[in-house]
């Protein structure tokens, strides 16, 4: 089967690798991309490409990919960076503009898959989560006051209302909705510019002012004691994503957890990273800090209300359940993902700053 994809945020750093590496796929005819962002260099050249520049909350979008009669949708379109004093405009953005696309992809005869971007942070950050507990598809989001967890697990429920109104109509879908750890890769440290958790930590930030005082300020890698990461390598998630995308299933719905097996990324593992020293501190100074900075540099630094409760307790989750479905194996643990540069854009990385 030739299979038209529409992918949203497809100027992002997922969206974006997905219409570079689904456009080489034989069984892949056409990519319409949308995003409200004008097509990326990268991706300017690619035949099989259509762009629509538009916000998904518009409506002017769905017109013209209905006409290219798409078979697989995948919604990968979110601010994620809280925007300072635009609440109100974000939750459209994201929360109502997902439902556009639940939809665009109930309502269009064409579509036969449709997959969402969830996240690990549904399952919320609080003091009682442990290292050694690790979440499992089974157990439910939970609600936030961090905006980006809380607006993701009120798209799941948009998501939810949308699969009833249509099961009423006759029209059911193969519909997952898969939740990613934090993702990282040579493209994702060397070929975008945007405030990263390692360049921050690692001194490394350019451009504006604000960005010259976090240098100075991560001296050392303040952290908690439960403080952790999971990565899910660039590769794999792309990798994970074609099976989910292309392999044939009945109509149903399910969640996959998107990381890998193995030991999670701790402070002293960060600190070996960026060649700093691990400053220990109470969570409740990472939250002054993270109220301080975010108020005085009008949300440049990404430090919005409920983040800080992300960099003190863990979430750590578990992706076994969609290595079993597709037989699928993960390349990178955790720290490989996380301070190696190989993989398909280590052409980006200069030569004196690749790890192997």
């Amino acid at each position: 089967m030739k299979h038209c994809v529409l992918i949203t945020g497809a100027a992002g750093y997922v969206g974006g690798m997905l219409v570079d590496q689904w456009a080489s796929r034989d069984d892949v005819e056409r990519i319409i991309g949308v995003d409200r962002e004008d097509v990326p260099e990268f991706l300017k050249g690619n035949e099989k490409l259509v762009w629509i520049q538009s916000l998904t909350s518009d409506d002017a979008w769905k017109e013209e990919a209905q006409t290219y009669a798409p078979t697989i949708v995948l919604n990968a379109a979110w601010q994620i960076r809280t925007l300072y004093g635009h609440g109100k405009e974000q939750w459209d953005w994201d929360v109502e503009g997902s439902r556009n696309v639940f939809q665009f992809a109930f309502a269009t005869p064409s579509v036969g898959k449709l997959i969402h971007f969830g996240t690990a942070s549904t399952y919320s950050a609080r003091p009682t989560n442990t290292l050694e507990h690790r979440f499992t598809e089974d157990e439910p989001s939970r609600g936030d006051d961090y905006l980006y967890a809380m607006e993701k697990k009120a798209a799941e429920d948009a998501l939810a209302e949308e699969m009833q109104k249509a099961k009423e109509a006759g029209r059911e879908l193969p519909v997952v909705v898969v939740r990613l750890a934090a993702v990282t890769g040579p493209r994702g440290r060397f070929m975008r510019e945007r405030f990263g958790l390692q360049s921050a930590l690692a001194g490394t930030l350019k451009g504006a002012a604000v960005y010259r005082l976090v240098n100075i300020m991560t001296w050392s890698v303040p952290a908690t004691k439960k403080w952790c990461r999971q990565f899910i390598h660039e590769d794999d998630l792309c990798d994970v994503l074609g099976l989910i995308a292309f392999t044939s299933s009945a109509p149903s719905f399910k969640i996959y957890n998107l990381a890998p097996p193995g030991p999670v990324v701790g402070p002293h593992d960060m600190g070996k990273a960026v060649g700093k020293k691990v400053l220990l501190l109470h969570p409740r100074l990472i939250q002054i800090m993270f109220f301080v900075m975010y108020h005085l540099t009008r949300g440049k630094v990404p430090t919005s209300r409920g983040g800080w409760r992300f960099y003190s307790f863990p979430i750590v989750i578990d992706g076994a359940k969609v290595a079993r479905d597709f037989n699928f194996t993960y390349t990178y643990d955790s720290l490989s993902a996380f301070t190696k540069t190989t993989g398909r854009y280590e052409y980006a990385v200069p030569p004196q700053k690749r790890v192997h």
